[in-house]
């Protein structure tokens, strides 16, 4: 779209006040810079009759001309166009320039404005270069001589390092092994941060520490093993870890399950306790016939219990049938076996709601949704005892084909009782008397990882069957 400035421009007529280069601030802020005379006589108004689509179609918000051309108006993510007026553009020019990092003296041309003429390379303050020490004749024979290094190799070393940036793999190709001895890339790094921090040390002044960084060969040269050896594992040492790291989860999902039951049960017998003790105590109090008490103290049910009923302590009235209302947090299981002890008892569902009923009846459902806690955590350990002492038989059979055998020659299990020996051995032994707790615990601790129900790996199952095939050959060729 060509537009007044451009025709003024091409006919080389003068623009007043707009002549001169054109800046930053001019293409960045050219809409907020409106002269006077604009906003005098570019005032249209949309006549009379014209909807305002059809007038937006022939003038802008900013009520410019209609453009010759389509072009994109829209402003808001996109990059904001450069508008050109009739100031004249920067001048740019073709000049030599020289780089500091350079010491060939080597001379360059490029495109640059008119204005940074004669400025350095603006590049150049790139080109950092590390300072490698350099030390003496008298220093190295007092602080850095070593029976493994000489002098003419300690150079040579640190020659390379100057050129090379401290880049010690580039070092290592370049060292010339054929002159002196054949060094790792770990023994080139230790030389030199030693003598590095050697340096530091005796030219720190006196009374000041100064940090010294200190390279550990050893360490890396174990890293550097560890890698080979994680690089060249085989598909069969790949699929036994990650089968061993998917036996862990699953068994440290175990642990944590084992350990929030067994802190439920707890707190379930807390609370047990507590509500009893309490309800022993209220008794006390009654018995002593306090009437002063009575009507302040009045008997709540206590937090620990298994329902905790919301407190109506809002102003305005309230019903005292909506402190019987269950809370949202007790489940439908538990309701339902409220609801069920309670029509085999032959309680009401809903009673009259005075202030003794209501308190009572709130108490005894409590102590119904903790009595079904204590039941289901009762039958859990009771389903994991059973499902342990299955588990225990299973491995004692597996041990030998005999019970009494298989005892004897556990040596993983430990040491059991001569009575539970004797009493498996004994055909007609009516009595079986189990192990204790700490030959179970040492059976668990001394066996290989403990993983309910899961099956042994490749590897450990090749064991075990080379095992019992070994021990059985023995006992075939045993008098």
């Amino acid at each position: 779209m060509a537009t007044g400035a451009d025709v003024r421009d091409i006919l080389e007529l003068t623009g007043g006040d707009n002549d001169g280069p054109i800046s930053k601030k001019d293409l960045i802020n050219s809409d907020k810079k409106k002269t006077k005379k604009t906003t005098e006589t570019l005032t249209f108004k949309r006549p009379e009759g014209m909807h305002r689509e059809v007038y937006a179609l022939l003038y802008s918000d900013k009520k410019d001309a209609p453009p010759l051309l389509p072009s994109d108006t829209t402003q808001g993510y996109r990059t904001v166009k450069a508008k050109l007026g009739c100031k004249k553009v920067r001048p740019w020019k073709w000049m030599p320039f020289t780089n500091p990092a350079r010491r060939d003296g080597a001379i360059f041309h490029h495109w640059r404005r008119v204005a940074e003429e004669g400025k350095d390379y603006p590049f150049a303050r790139f080109n950092k270069t590390v300072q490698i020490p350099v030390y003496s004749e008298q220093e190295y024979q007092m602080h850095l001589h070593d029976d493994g290094w000489t002098k003419a190799e300690t150079d040579h070393l640190f020659d390379l390092c100057k050129r090379f940036d401290l880049r010690f793999i580039v070092v290592h190709d370049r060292y010339d092994h054929q002159q002196y001895r054949k060094r790792s890339v770990e023994d080139l790094k230790e030389r030199y941060y030693s003598i590095c921090g050697k340096l530091t040390k005796v030219r720190a002044a006196s009374g000041t520490e100064p940090k010294i960084y200190i390279f550990d060969a050893g360490h890396e040269r174990r890293r550097k093993e560890q890698l080979e050896k994680l690089f060249n594992r085989t598909p069969e040492q790949v699929a036994e870890e990650e089968y061993l790291i998917q036996e862990l989860r699953k068994i440290e999902t175990r642990k944590k399950e084992r350990e929030k039951k067994a802190q439920d049960l707890q707190k379930l017998i807390k609370a047990a306790d507590t509500t009893t003790e309490l309800r022993r105590a209220e008794k006390r109090v009654s018995k002593k016939k306090l009437p002063q008490k009575r009507e302040t103290e009045k008997p709540a049910v206590p937090e620990t219990a298994g329902i905790k009923f919301p407190d109506f302590k809002s102003a305005g009235v309230t019903l005292r049938s909506q402190r019987m209302k269950l809370p949202s947090s007790v489940g439908q299981k538990k309701i339902k076996a409220i609801e069920q002890i309670l029509i085999e008892q032959g309680v009401d569902l809903n009673p009259m709601p005075t202030e003794e009923i209501v308190q009572m009846f709130n108490e005894l459902r409590s102590d119904l949704v903790l009595l079904y806690e204590l039941k289901q955590a009762h039958s859990n350990c009771e389903y994991e005892q059973q499902m342990l002492r299955h588990r225990y038989e299973a491995l004692l059979k597996a041990g030998s084909g005999t019970p009494g055998a298989g005892l004897a020659a556990a040596p993983q299990g430990g040491e059991l009782n001569a009575t539970n020996s004797t009493a498996g051995s004994t055909p007609g032994g009516e009595v079986q008397s189990w192990p204790s707790v700490d030959d179970i615990k040492v059976e668990a601790k001394e066996q290989i990882i403990d993983v309910v129900g899961a099956p042994l790996t490749p590897n450990s199952r090749k064991r075990r069957e080379s095992a019992s095939s070994s021990s059985s050959v023995k006992k075939v060729k045993k008098p």
